[in-house]
């Protein structure tokens, strides 16, 4: 059963969930993930807008608009919203080419930063790429990225510098495991990763060459099952002190110095 909210931090958070209400292509409403979730232990969760409250990710010669600047604000300011007495929410904030970091509050966990290879390009060369990269630094946020594998190489070793990158699903979408490795990113130590839809091999391996520190469990939702997914950590028996950190101290970690200039 989910944990009720208490003063604690709760033991087990799923760094990776998407949630929105304009995107009905999907059930990724929070009481959609409330579902999943209540067959489980997890009592936190950081959300991110669904792709398609962000974009047209179905254009790739996408033109930004007014009407698309006011669905991001929305879908953004929805995840702000979520108080639940169930869960721990961490509402990160989707960023896209109008770099609309004075949209950055208080509450806000961390940034995500996505796009795959068929979709719209972030203007990298845009003078407000930049700046916001300098408001993200100063605030301590965390950034999510998933990009193709030039742009997440080109992010973290010209652009990140003082920021603490996530690379999700162990770098399943920004070009594999192994070319990420073989770039030597995993020993960075700003360059973080989940567990979201990877291989349980590729955990292990992780696991065996970077440490345990810096790696998080995430579900993917809504496609992937938190249940599930959580199931796929656990069932690798690790250490009890590997796990812990892994399903929500290194979690807990990582939000610790947001917010701290």
């Amino acid at each position: 059963m989910v944990k009720g909210r208490m003063k604690t931090q709760p033991s087990v958070i799923d760094a990776h969930a998407h949630c929105g209400i304009l995107d009905r292509s999907r059930p990724q409403s929070f009481e959609a993930y409330l579902r999943h979730a209540a067959t489980t232990d997890i009592g936190g969760v950081a959300f991110f807008s669904p792709v398609a409250e962000i974009y047209d990710r179905c254009d790739a010669g996408f033109v930004d608009t007014p009407a698309w600047r006011r669905r991001r604000k929305e879908s953004n300011a929805f995840l702000l919203s979520l108080k639940p007495a169930e869960l721990t929410v961490y509402p990160y904030f989707f960023i896209w080419n109008d770099f609309a970091v004075d949209q950055l509050a208080a509450a806000h966990c961390g940034i995500k930063w996505h796009r795959h290879a068929d979709e719209p390009e972030y203007c990298y060369d845009d003078p407000r790429c930049r700046s916001a990269l300098d408001e993200i630094r100063l605030r301590c946020l965390p950034v999510v990225l998933e990009e193709e594998f030039d742009q997440t190489v080109r992010f973290i070793r010209d652009l990140a510098d003082g920021i603490r990158v996530i690379i999700p699903h162990l770098g399943m979408l920004n070009g594999g495991f192994r070319f990420i490795a073989e770039a030597g990113l995993w020993g960075q130590e700003n360059v973080w990763a989940d567990t979201a839809l990877a291989d349980q091999g590729e955990i292990r391996e992780y696991l065996s060459a970077y440490g345990h520190r810096r790696l998080m469990f995430g579900s993917d939702f809504p496609f992937g099952n938190p249940h599930s997914e959580l199931q796929k950590v656990r069932s690798l028996q690790l250490d009890p002190v590997i796990e812990a950190a892994v399903l929500g101290g290194n979690f807990i970690r990582l939000q610790a110095r947001v917010g701290h200039r």
